[in-house]
């Protein structure tokens, strides 16, 4: 027996490669062009709207070529791992649509369950998979055990900084590498703990390179590092685990966020360690944020709108956001979407090609544009439908007014949305009691005291209350706007102003002011603002009680 083989079963005598994984995992019978991709995050924090954008990108690369696409949770960063962490990215996707075929899954009680038969899908127990291959390499001699303590890890980069040497555990560098098996037997009987590292066959000068699907071909510094593969609480890092994972799941094509670019050599060398024929790799770029006349990454600590529960928050559609971020993917989806306005997205052909390298830049008033648009085309119903689920959620006292009279809310918020050019002033659903709150008397009287002020600058309270009297004694709406213009119109005549602008421009020391001041008085009495929907069709909605009592008032 070879000292590579007993140190296996010494360190790990109830795990061995002898598992048959080619049964446990059968390869997947995938013809050519077809990809097998997946997703994979940490439960470290909230999910990055850049997450999205990868689960999406990942979604529609496997199901456009006739593929799979799963969810796998690497859970094996115990120490940054939050509570919930999971749930809250199994939440997040499903709020934006993007389902997977097999995984990790919302379903199966709480915590989450699974479907497909290449799991378990979270690493966290996956535990024995991963002993049984780091047992195999160092079996082969191509990993070993470390012993190294964090102290002599610092001294060691103090010594290569003192030498000009580059930083690392490698080569004569690695403490650790050439143990005999009865050192490492006496270290690990007294009870050191360890990690295992990968003997890398990298040297220095060497240079690796691969066809990324994005960039393009790229060349980089092959890995010379010996990485840890297996923590000392027996978890496996990420960069072992995946590489594992990704074989023995049949993954195909990797497209992953290209903070791992510079991972890149490491993985490869480890599935040549393995003996495996490693997936194609496409690092995407980041998402974006102007800063002035730069752009940096959008970031987790600084930037609300990163967090992907933001855009639930506020209320944007998931369609709206899906599309956007199809914009993001490739550069002529938005000319593709203009000559296609009704498709459904999942038919526009995604392109490795017509992805940025450099990265994608999110524009918060694009996604606004975006959102209005795909609001403008719904009906009545389902509009107010999602305006109050979204309020029963996140805005429960608006939920609770729009009870009292539903029938009144969705006139409300389709009003002018079936002309020819709808109305677009809603972007989320957030706007829904922001933009329409004044149509509901509670929301109406408990601003009564801002709105003086808005009524036109330099008129007389006398004169206000003279043109809400006299309009007062005539509003019906039951008119049609023709008869409706022209009760304005007498009304400006018998209070001394212009019927039009034009009259008033004429000659205006005739007249107290002109027909616009006088819609404006009626208008700030009805809505509290300036700014409203037509003010026929507003008061059209509002109702012949509630016109009255607000003109009164």
């Amino acid at each position: 027996m070879s000292d590579d083989f007993a140190l296996a079963e010494f360190l790990f005598p109830e795990d061995g490669p002898e598992a048959d994984y080619e049964s446990l995992y059968p390869r997947r019978a995938v013809s050519e062009g077809v990809m097998v991709t997946r997703f994979a995050p940490s439960p470290t924090g909230f999910l990055h709207i850049g997450g999205v954008y990868t689960a999406l990108i990942n979604e529609r690369f496997a199901h456009q070529s006739g593929g799979r696409v799963l969810l796998r949770i690497e859970d094996t960063d115990r120490k940054r791992e939050i509570e919930k962490g999971a749930e809250m990215i199994l939440e997040a996707l499903s709020q934006f649509r993007v389902f997977f075929d097999e995984g990790v899954t919302a379903e199966a009680g709480e915590g989450g369950g699974e479907t497909g038969v290449y799991g378990p899908y979270r690493q966290s127990l996956r535990g024995r998979v991963y002993r049984d291959h780091v047992k195999a390499l160092i079996r082969r001699g191509k990993a070993y055990p470390s012993f190294a303590t964090t102290g002599e890890l610092e001294e060691l980069r103090r010594r290569q900084e003192a030498l000009g040497a580059d930083p690392g555990y490698y080569g004569e560098w690695a403490l650790d590498r050439d143990l005999t098996f009865e050192e490492i037997r006496a270290k690990a009987a007294a009870g050191a703990p360890y990690v295992v590292r990968l003997r890398s066959p990298g040297s220095p000068g060497e240079r690796v390179g691969y066809q990324d699907l994005i960039k393009g071909p790229l060349e980089m510094q092959a890995n010379v590092q010996d990485v840890v593969i297996l923590k000392t609480d027996g978890l496996p890092t990420y960069h072992f685990a995946h590489v594992v994972d990704d074989h023995w799941m049949g993954v195909t094509h990797v497209l992953r966020a290209d903070e791992w670019l510079a991972s890149a050599p490491v993985h490869l060398q480890l599935f040549e360690a393995m003996g495996w024929a490693p997936p194609q790799y496409g690092h995407i770029a980041p998402v974006l944020k102007a800063e002035g006349s730069s752009r940096r990454k959008l970031s987790k600590r600084k930037d609300p709108e990163a967090a992907a529960s933001y855009y639930a928050e506020l209320g944007f559609p998931e369609e709206a956001v899906r599309e956007y971020l199809m914009m993001l993917m490739n550069s002529n989806y938005e000319e593709w979407r203009m000559e296609r306005p009704d498709a459904p997205l999942e038919e526009f052909p995604v392109s490795f090609d017509r992805m940025s390298a450099g990265g994608a830049l999110l524009d918060m008033n694009k996604l606004a544009d975006v959102s209005k648009n795909f609001i403008a085309g719904l009906s009545k119903e389902d509009l107010y439908r999602r305006i109050y689920d979204w309020a029963r959620r996140y805005r429960p006292d608006f939920a609770d007014i729009l009870d009292s009279d539903p029938g009144y809310g969705a006139e409300v918020f389709h009003i002018e949305r079936e002309a020819a050019s709808p109305r677009k002033d809603i972007a989320k659903w957030a706007d829904g009691p922001e933009v329409f709150g004044y149509f509901f008397d509670s929301v109406f009287e408990g601003a009564a005291e801002a709105r003086g002020p808005l009524y036109p600058e330099g008129m007389k309270d006398e004169d206000v209350r003279a043109i809400l009297r006299a309009y007062a004694d005539v509003a019906d709406v039951a008119d049609d706007k023709n008869a409706w213009m022209e009760k304005i119109r007498v009304l400006c005549d018998g209070l001394g102003y212009a019927r039009d602008k034009k009259t008033y421009k004429k000659a205006p020391e005739a007249y107290k002011g002109q027909i616009g001041d006088v819609t404006m008085v009626i208008r700030v009495a009805l809505a509290g603002r300036r700014t409203s929907p037509d003010l026929y069709e507003m008061m059209r909605v509002m109702g012949r009680e509630r016109v009255a009592a607000r003109l009164g008032a």
